[in-house]
């Protein structure tokens, strides 16, 4: 891969990669959304919705803790 100029706000994100992970690792097990075929664009907007409303119940949550102001002076 070539070596390339990045925004900081993209490097900050990097750094926070194993978050996002976890935070995808749980949607995927604990809230029980996965990638299968639906046969039918609703029954996927119902299983969304309903596995996000499980993640928002949760009681220990990962979170970025992006400051507003250190992404916006990048």
């Amino acid at each position: 891969m070539k070596n390339q100029l990045m925004h900081l706000s993209d490097k900050l994100l990097l750094r926070r990669r194993a978050i996002i992970e976890a935070i995808i690792d749980q949607l995927k097990n604990i809230s029980q959304i996965e990638h299968s075929r639906y046969r039918s664009s609703v029954n996927f907007g119902v299983h969304l919705i309903a596995g996000l409303i499980a993640y928002s119940h949760q009681d220990k949550k990962p979170g970025l803790h992006l400051d507003e102001h250190a992404l916006q002076a990048a």
